[in-house]
């Protein structure tokens, strides 16, 4: 398709509906530990980063210390959680085969969750091996940082003005607009709020779609656009 040398997909709220399941288990954590919060606030206030990131502006936020043990704690109960309950996003897989090129995935999660994710989903035959973690390149290069998204490009040997990152939270439109690529917004999934296409368009998303099966036109229209420029 004429304008992008490369499709990043996001994972998380993305390709699966994971976040709205994330943000339940870790709700009921903060709140266990002290720090009351709905699954619909996590959500909305966090979505995009990772735990490590949000135990740390919660306690800078309440001054409430949060334990080594709670990280580990949620670290095992999301998983099984997810194993058990995860789906894909509705239509992600027929819109992304309708989408010609090549395509990885660049994610906060680290590399055997989104194995595992995507297996269950199978999603996991249209990635291959292009399936990358930011949490792989070393601490404070996840998103928000650009760095995955310019490692996922780099392997593919595309530069990042040729690039279309598709992405559902404020953090990784942040990251992928760093990185000098395009990006969609995306508020199909459970996690969604109001309020949140807005977000994510100020966030510096050049559209935002809701569903997955307006996800190829958009693609070619803002390709088809690019062309014109």
């Amino acid at each position: 398709m004429p304008g992008f040398d490369l499709i990043i997909y996001d994972c998380d709220g993305v390709l699966v509906d994971s976040e709205i399941i994330a943000a339940q288990v870790e709700s009921q954590l903060l709140t266990e530990a002290g720090f009351s919060i709905s699954a619909e606030e996590m959500a909305e206030r966090f979505a995009g980063l990772t735990w490590k990131d949000i135990l740390f502006e919660v306690e800078r936020e309440s001054s409430i210390p949060l334990s080594a043990q709670l990280f580990d704690a949620s670290e095992k109960l999301l998983d099984k959680k997810l194993a058990a309950e995860v789906q894909a996003i509705d239509g992600a897989m027929e819109a992304i085969m309708r989408i010609p090129g090549p395509r990885c995935i660049c994610s906060n999660s680290a590399l055997p969750r989104l194995k595992m994710m995507l297996a269950r989903t199978g999603l996991d035959r249209l990635f291959g091996d292009h399936v990358y973690s930011a949490k792989d390149l070393g601490e404070g290069r996840t998103k928000p940082a650009p760095d995955v998204f310019l490692h996922g490009a780099s392997q593919l040997n595309v530069k990042p003005e040729n690039v279309l990152v598709i992405e559902d939270s404020v953090h990784g439109i942040h990251a992928a607009r760093a990185a000098g690529m395009r990006v969609v917004g995306f508020t199909g999934a459970s996690h969604s709020y109001p309020g949140h296409a807005d977000k994510l368009t100020e966030a510096g998303a050049e559209t935002v779609i809701r569903r997955m099966a307006d996800l190829p036109a958009t693609v070619e229209a803002l390709a088809n656009w690019s062309e014109l420029l």
